[in-house]
C-alpha cells in the first residue's frame, strides 16, 4: 500500500495515521543529473516522449495523470506559467490544479509541442493516452538506449530530483506548491542528499582561512595575553600596568 501510494498510484495512504516504522525506502532515491536527462532527451522517439520526460524532469509532475492532462490552453506564455491539472488532489479543496513557472529546462520542449498542435487540439499528448501505452516500459528502453542503466521508481525519482534542486533556491512552502505536495511529503519521500551536496561542503571547507591557536605568551609586565592579540595590538600590550591591590580607586 505504501508503494502504491508513493508511486501516487493512489490518492492517500488508509495506513497513514498507523504507527509503524517505515517512513519511505530511502534507498531507492536517485538522483537524475542535469547530463544524464540530456542524454535521456537526445534518445527520445519524438518531440512528444521530450516533452513527457521534461514534464516529470524539469516540470516535477505526476506521471502519467498531469502529463495527459495539460492541455494547449493550459499555456500561459505571456505569464510564464503553465496549469497543471491533478486529478490526485482535485478532493482536497483549492487543489483541483496547481500553477508552475514554464522553466528554462522546460520551455524548448513545451513549446516544441504547442507549436505544433493542430488547430482545434485539446491535449498536448496525444499519441501516448491509450492505457496500454505502459510508459514505465518505454521510458526503460529510453533509458538504455542512451546508454544509461535504468533507476529505481523512474518517474517518481525525476520529480524527488526537481524537487530537491528547486529546494535550493527557493522557499520550502513555494517548491511544495510547485510540486503539489507538502512539506512534510517532501521530507519523508522526496527531498535527496546528492554527491553535489558533499562536493560542496567539503570545497568550503578547505576555501576556510586558517585561524591561528591563541597560544598564551607572557608579556613584559607579566601579564598574561595571547599571541594573536600580541600581533594585533603591538606596543599596547607591553604599555599595560597590572592594577594594585586597591583597584582603581586612589589610596587614602
Amino acid at each position: 500500500m505504501t508503494d502504491a501510494f508513493e508511486r501516487e498510484l493512489i490518492a492517500s495512504n488508509p495506513f497513514a495515521g498507523m504507527e509503524s516504522s517505515t517512513r519511505g525506502n530511502r534507498e531507492r532515491d536517485f538522483f537524475v543529473t542535469h547530463e544524464m536527462a540530456t542524454k535521456v532527451l537526445d534518445a527520445c522517439p519524438d518531440r512528444e516522449w521530450r516533452l513527457l520526460f521534461a514534464f516529470s524532469r524539469y516540470g516535477g509532475l505526476r506521471c502519467p495523470s498531469e502529463h495527459l492532462g495539460v492541455k494547449v490552453d493550459d499555456v500561459d506564455w505571456e505569464r510564464g506559467r503553465l496549469r497543471v491539472t491533478s486529478p490526485k488532489t482535485e478532493h482536497h479543496d483549492g487543489k483541483a490544479y496547481r500553477w508552475i513557472p514554464i522553466f528554462p529546462e522546460l520551455k524548448p520542449f513545451l513549446q516544441e509541442c504547442w507549436e505544433a498542435a493542430e488547430p482545434g487540439q485539446e491535449y498536448l499528448i496525444t499519441r501516448y493516452r491509450s492505457s496500454n501505452a505502459n510508459l514505465r516500459t518505454q521510458l526503460t528502453k529510453i533509458i538504455k538506449r542512451a546508454g544509461l542503466e535504468p533507476w529505481p521508481k523512474l518517474f517518481q525519482n525525476l520529480r524527488s530530483t526537481r524537487q530537491t534542486e528547486l529546494e535550493e533556491s527557493h522557499p520550502s512552502h513555494v517548491v511544495c506548491a510547485w510540486i503539489g505536495n507538502s512539506r512534510d511529503v517532501a521530507k519523508k519521500h522526496y527531498l535527496q542528499v546528492t554527491d553535489e551536496h558533499f562536493e560542496r561542503a567539503a570545497s568550503e571547507v578547505e576555501r576556510a582561512p586558517f585561524v591561528a591557536s591563541e597560544t598564551l605568551q607572557p608579556a613584559a609586565n607579566g601579564n598574561c595575553v595571547t599571541e594573536k592579540t600580541a600581533i594585533s595590538c603591538g606596543k599596547l600590550q607591553c604599555d599595560t600596568k597590572m592594577v594594585g591591590r586597591t583597584g582603581l580607586e586612589p589610596v587614602t
